[in-house]
């Protein structure tokens, strides 16, 4: 198996155009043709993680936070960056990282934390637009379930908890053939009218060179007449952050205990408490201040996130309690949700969970 198979499976629940544009999500070292020999899952490609994949002769590691985040100039070893990506090159260890990308999609890093909380009809906080495109095209009487069954089999057509979506409409259409063409249907240099079906299949963007090869595959027309439209409409499962619903709601002290156990956290920074019963949690895994506002307008009852500034704890207004339970306890679990989504992949291929506790904060108690 080359690591290109690997990133193929993670590039299908988490594509590399879903990541922020300050973002340096997929593979920062070694080379995708390579063979794979084993993989270890991290939240972080540190020295040390290297070094363990090395010992456990594993070419693959796969970690959520980009080892090289802005440009390097110089690679001297100066700093634990350098020092990891120059015992990676030497030892033909690949890096991949599936960082904003894992973090934007429904069932990435979000929903892990929401499943531990016990979250039920967990949604996008902050769902994004222009991820979408419509294919319109026209498809003569009985070509038509072949043309939209191939769209449907490359990803076209989901609309949130539905798939196979598409509309179509019968109308009339003309052309003429000139003496250069092989013309399906009709004659050279003669008007032609043929039934045929106006189809519409909404598909996320990145998806378009797939969705026009399958379109071209399968039409019988020399000439296929289409359009693709961008939408702005929001992908409902594509965005930042999450919110969900307790079961049955906790009163505040209970739930901030529930958090300390769940995540083996020794300190919460929260803001005030309202005294009232905990029941709509919004969350963001990592640095979220930048989601506090969504949470309000959600009327969450708690905003769980991470990084928070002194200041910002002012923005919650009264409105919201602020759960800040640290950087690395709030997203331990992508490791597990990696290694369970290439498990399942690739069940006799060594996928292992980094020993390395990569987490650089400590607490004096």
């Amino acid at each position: 198996m080359q690591i290109a198979n690997v990133i193929s499976v993670l590039e299908q629940i988490a594509p590399s155009t879903y990541q922020e544009s300050y973002d340096n999500a997929g593979l920062i070292t070694g080379n995708s043709q390579w063979q794979c020999n084993g993989i270890i899952c991290s939240l972080d490609a540190t020295e040390a993680v290297i070094e363990e994949a090395i010992q456990k002769n594993c070419n693959l590691v796969i970690a959520h936070h980009p080892i090289v985040f802005s440009g390097i100039k110089k690679l001297n070893g100066k700093n634990y960056i350098e020092k990891a990506v120059i015992k990676a090159i030497k030892n033909d260890i690949a890096i991949y990282a599936i960082h904003t990308n894992l973090d934007n999609v429904l069932d990435g890093v979000n929903k892990a934390i929401a499943e531990k909380i016990g979250l039920i009809n967990v949604e996008i906080l902050a769902p994004k637009a222009n991820l979408l495109t419509k294919l319109y095209t026209y498809v003569p009487f009985g070509y038509v379930d072949q043309v939209r069954d191939a769209i449907f089999n490359v990803g076209g057509g989901n609309i949130g908890n539905y798939n196979e979506c598409s509309f179509s409409a019968e109308g009339i259409g003309t052309f003429k053939a000139n003496k250069n063409a092989s013309p399906f249907v009709g004659e050279i240099e003669k008007r032609h009218e043929e039934r045929e079906m106006k189809l519409e299949i909404v598909f996320p963007t990145y998806l378009q060179n797939k969705v026009v090869q399958a379109l071209k595959e399968t039409h019988p027309y020399e000439e296929i007449a289409y359009d693709l439209v961008p939408l702005l409409n929001v992908h409902e499962q594509v965005g930042s952050g999450v919110i969900g619903n307790l079961e049955n709601p906790m009163n505040e002290i209970d739930f901030l205990n529930n958090l300390k156990l769940t995540f083996g956290l020794q300190v919460i920074k929260h803001t005030n408490l309202f005294k009232k019963p905990i029941q709509k949690v919004a969350i963001c895994g990592g640095a979220g201040s930048f989601l506090l506002g969504k949470a309000i307008a959600a009327k969450a009852d708690v905003f769980i996130t991470a990084d928070m500034k002194y200041h910002e704890f002012f923005d919650a207004n009264e409105q919201i309690v602020i759960a800040d339970i640290g950087h690395w306890e709030s997203e331990q679990f992508t490791t597990n949700l990696l290694i369970h989504v290439l498990q399942s992949k690739f069940p006799t291929f060594a996928v292992l969970k980094s020993e390395v506790i990569t987490n650089p904060v400590r607490y004096f108690l």
